[in-house]
Order: C-alpha cells, then structure tokens, then sequence
C-alpha cells in the first residue's frame, strides 16, 4: 500500500506502484462492502456508529477518496483533505445542498477531514451516496484539479467502486454525529474483521444464500434506476408532445393568416388591373380629346391667317387710296366708304378672334376637367401629361406667335397713321374721321392684350395642376411601395412558415427516435428479466458448489497433473473447484461478478451453451 524505499523510482516504476495501489484498494473495497452487507443482513436492524463493519467500510472510503490527492498550500501549511472535492457535489446536484448546509452548521467540526467523514455518513442515510459520487465521476474535468491523473478517482476502479455501492443501498443507517469526535479519529484498516469473515462464510453454508440476496438487491436497485429512466423519457415524451400540438396549433393559425393574405393579395391585383384598365381609358379619351383641340387649332390657325392676308390686303388697298388720294380729291367720298367696309370687316374679324377665344376658354375648361379625373385613375398618366405639355408649348408658342403679329400689325397701323396725317393735312375731315377710326382699333387691340394676359393666367393656372397631378403620381408612387413592401412581408411569412414545417418534421424525427429509445429500453428490462432467471438457475446451480481450499487441492481437477511453483493454483469463479493456468484460462462475466472472471473450461462450455439457448 505505502510508496516504496530506497531512490527516486523511474516513471514506469510510479505508474506500477499507482496501479498496485488502486487494485488493493478496489479488492478492500469490495471485501469491506461484503461483508458489510452480510454482517447487516444477518443482524436484520438499523446500523449504528458503532458497528465495526460500517467503521471499516468508512475508513478503506476514506483512504480510497484520499488517494492521489494533490496538495495544496495555504498560510497556515500543507492542506491535503478529500472535503474539497466532495462540496463539488452541491453546485452539480442540487439535491445534496441539505447534506452541505447541516454539515457547516455543526460546530463540533473543525477540520475538513471531519466535515467530510460527516459528509460521507449523511449521504450513506440518504441512500444516495452511489449517486452523489457518480456525478463526481462525470465531471472528471472538475476533479482534476483536486487529484492527480492517476488517482483512484480519475481511473476506471473509481467506476468500480461507484458501481459496488449501489448495492449499499439495500442497508439502513441511524448514525448520530453529535458527540463524536470525528475531527480526530484514526482510520485504521483491520484485517481480523476480513479473516473472521471469510472463515464463517466457509464455515456455513448460507454464505449462498447472502450472495444471492446481495445480487438480487442488486438487480432490484438497477430495475429501479431503469425505471426513473423510463419515467423520465416518458415526460420528456409528454413535453414533446406538447410542443408538437403547440406548433401544430401555430402551423394552423400560420397557414391561415397566409390564405388571407393571399386573398388580400388577389383582391389588390384585382384592383391594379381595375385601375390599369380605367387609366388606358383615360389615356385613349385624352389622346382623341387631343387630337381634336390639334384639328381646332389647326382650322382656328387657318382662319388666322385667312385673317392675315385680308388685313395686308386692307392695307393694300389703303396706300391704293392714298394714291388715289393725292391724284384726286374728288374720290374721297368712295375711300371713305371702302374705309367704312374694311372697318366693318375688322370688327367681323375681331368678333370672329372673340368666338375662337371663347371656344379656347371651352376647350381649356374641358382639358382642367380631364386632368381632374386623370387625379383619381392611373399611374401612365405621366405619357398624357407629357402630350398636355407639347400642347401647352404648342399653345406658349402660338401665343408667341400672336403677340408677334400683333406687333408687326401695330407697326403697320402706326405707318398707316403717318400716311393719314399726310392726308390730314390735305383734308381735315378725312382726318378726324380717320382718327376716330384708329381710336376704336386701337381699344379692339387693347382688348385683344387683355384678352391675351387672361389667357397668359390661365396657361398658368394649368401649370399649377400639371404640379398638383405630379404630386398626385408620386402619391400613387408611394402606395405602389408599400404594396411591394407587403408582398415582401408576404414572402417573409411564406419563409417562417416553411422554417415551422422543417421544424415540425425535425420534431417527428426526435419523437421516432424517443420512441425507438423506448422500445430498445423495454428490450433491456426483458433482457434484465432473462438475467435475472439465469442468476436464480445459477444460484440454484451454486447452492451444490462449494468453494475449496488452497490446501486440499494437490492436483488439477482437469489435467490432473500436480502443483508446483510454475504451474500455480486457480479457483474456478463458477463451480469453485481449483485448476492450472492451461485448463481455467477462460473468462466470461457472471451475475455475481461486474466484471469478467476466471472460468474453468468445462464451466466456459457449460455457460456459452446456456447463453445460445437463451437467446435462440
């Protein structure tokens, strides 16, 4: 047990050395819990304190957790405790935080070697000592920093021993720590208690009987934790299933909102086409209500000019007059008659302008009316706008156009005033008759100016709507927008919702596998149960065994040929009779062993030829 004399070993050396260690202690281990079990069985009571097998088992606990231990340095010295793994246990497994808090709340302890003997008996009366040291063992990472890597703890024994005290938990333990010193007890191993019993186990034949008993508590403890398992999975079964009929209910709820937005959808595209349909209406009746002003334009151009060429023509025949004027005298009286014709033509021709600005003024009412219903229809307005715009700069430069004429016609009339005071002061009276002549065209064309200022204002008036359907269109602009941001959305929803079906079909898939873990855990517990009969046969097969002693045995039972100290002695672990290395070089694992073990060969045949049968 203790570390070897003499110099520094070589590391292989350690390792032997740490491997012997760990073996003596899982083979004392297992001795203790033996016989501890047995000792209680056959007492058939609560344990006490005082019970030597329970001391024992504490004590070879203890040098088993105090095994590989680094040391730690501290103020006061060198601390070297197995306390410190063992407070792990209340941060990874809330249930034993009532062990940590009655331990810190005896003031009788001092020490951490007396907290943890307090720990280690609490958790013996609970029955979970297995279990605490088990998650222990799962988390190695955490107890690396307490003990070295080839502890007992942090090797395979450490399992062994975990596995070894389930079978504790059949014991019931009344241990009392007030009064006891537990700070200053000294663990001494004593080996008279192992010896004693061994030679009563051989003595009486219900040493069977207590195996038998051990191994069925044993199985009992293992069908128990089988069965929190199943449990377990059953909730988790439970749980899953409800959250399949939650998503199943939001799948529902998902696809339903989806079929109404598809149907909003449908219904905005019906509107879009209402509304495309209404605006290539618009945009055809505003095409031929253009082509018509063109067509009235153009005749009211032609009059236009029609009028034009009269006026040079008026104008012609005045310089004719004059010449006639200056020739003679007497033909003044005809002149003054033409002049009273051309002037009646000029008021027809300024009635006539009035007539074509009065139809202009229709037409313009007409185009305010047609732009007002291009307000509430279409997005392709914008093509008829730019048309209304060429015809507005059509009309700007037609205007253009009339101011010009107006203004060579002012000119004229201005020469022709000149040539009249020339006649004036040949004849007085042809020129007041002259003059009040020029007067009245001269109010027609102030007329004419006024006339264009109020179309000048209306061509703006017609701007400031051209603006207000622009803005209108950025208007239709922005709803055309958000209807794409909705169809975004909508596409956003279609991907949740092929997220939820591949969700769904994920959960499926755990579900089947739960349900294949659940069968494959009824697989076990019908296996167990096999187990378990085959452990009845075999006990039933052991109660005719008995196990021989070292002494008695001279020769293999098998090969029958005689013991020497290189052909040594081995006991079968089934039948108990004693053989050489050749004929028990088998193993196979028994019920009564958690591991594989030495078998005779016969045993081997015997027992491969149970396991066919069972299972065919």
């Amino acid at each position: 047990m203790g570390p070897g004399l003499g110099g520094s070993p070589c590391p292989a050396g350690v390792r032997y050395h740490a491997m012997e260690e760990r073996a003596n202690l899982m083979n004392m281990m297992k001795l203790s819990i033996k016989t501890l079990i047995q000792s209680a069985l056959s007492l058939g009571r609560t344990l006490d304190s005082d019970f030597p097998p329970l001391q024992q088992f504490f004590v070879v606990l203890e040098h088993c957790l105090k095994h590989g231990l680094k040391v730690k340095k501290t103020f006061i010295g060198q601390n070297k405790s197995f306390f410190g793994p063992l407070e792990l246990v209340e941060k990874l497994c809330p249930e034993a935080s009532d062990i940590a808090t009655s331990v810190k709340n005896l003031p009788e302890l001092k020490t951490a070697v007396g907290r943890g003997r307090a720990w280690l008996y609490l958790a013996l009366m609970q029955k979970k000592l297995a279990d605490y040291l088990k998650v222990l063992l799962d988390h190695k990472h955490l107890l690396s920093e307490f003990y070295e890597p080839d502890a007992l703890m942090m090797e395979e024994e450490g399992a062994v021993i975990v596995g070894l005290l389930v079978g504790l938990n059949v014991i019931d333990a009344n241990l009392c720590l007030k009064g006891e010193d537990l700070d200053s007890q000294v663990g001494v191993i004593d080996f008279s208690l192992y010896l004693k019993e061994t030679q009563d186990s051989d003595s009486k034949q219900d040493g069977g009987i207590t195996a038998v008993l051990d191994q069925k508590h044993y199985v009992e403890e293992l069908n128990r934790h089988l069965s929190c398992t199943v449990a377990d999975l059953q909730n988790k079964i439970d749980c899953l299933e409800k959250t399949n009929s939650k998503l199943q209910e939001e799948l529902a709820a998902a696809t339903d909102r989806i079929g109404s937005l598809q149907e909003e959808q449908q219904q905005l595209k019906q509107q879009n086409e209402l509304i495309r349909e209404r605006s290539e209406k618009s945009v055809e009746v505003t095409k031929e209500d253009t082509k018509v002003e063109l067509d009235t334009y153009r005749q009211s151009r032609q009059g236009l000019d029609e009028m034009y060429s009269d006026v040079w023509k008026q104008l012609k025949e005045e310089k004719k007059i004059r010449l006639e004027l200056e020739k003679e005298l007497e033909l003044q009286i005809g002149m003054k008659t033409e002049m009273e014709i051309a002037m009646k033509l000029l008021e027809k021709d300024t009635h006539e302008k009035q007539d074509t600005l009065v139809a202009l003024r229709q037409q313009l009412e007409e185009v305010k009316a047609i732009n007002l219903q291009m307000f509430h229809k279409s997005q392709n307005a914008e093509s008829s706008l730019q048309q209304k715009t060429e015809a507005i700069s059509s009309f700007e430069e037609k205007t253009n156009e009339m101011m010009s004429s107006m203004k060579q016609m002012e000119e004229r009339l201005q020469h022709a005033e000149k040539a009249r005071q020339a006649a004036e002061e040949r004849c007085n009276k042809m020129k007041q008759e002259l003059a009040g002549r020029l007067d009245t065209c001269r109010q027609q064309m102030s007329q004419l100016d006024s006339k264009c200022s109020t179309l000048e204002k209306e061509l703006k008036s017609e701007k400031e709507q051209r603006q207000t359907l622009q803005r209108e269109l950025h208007q239709e602009k922005d709803a055309t927008s958000l209807l794409k941001t909705e169809l975004e959305q909508m596409e956003g929803l279609k991907k949740e919702l092929r997220k939820l079906q591949d969700e769904k079909q994920q959960l499926e898939k755990v579900c089947e596998e739960q349900e294949q873990a659940l069968q494959e855990m009824g697989l076990h517990l019908s296996q167990s149960k096999l187990k378990m009969e085959d452990i009845k046969e075999v006990n039933k097969a052991l109660k005719g065994h008995t196990w021989l002693k070292d002494d008695e045995a001279t020769h293999c039972k098998q090969c029958e040929k005689e013991f020497s100290i290189s052909r040594r002695k081995h006991h079968c672990r089934n039948c108990g009779d004693i053989f050489c290395n050749t004929c028990s070089s088998n193993e196979l694992a028994l019920p009564s062993y958690p591991k594989p073990v030495r078998v005779c060969d016969t045993c081997h045949t015997l027992l491969l030829q149970r396991c066919s049968s069972n299972s065919s």
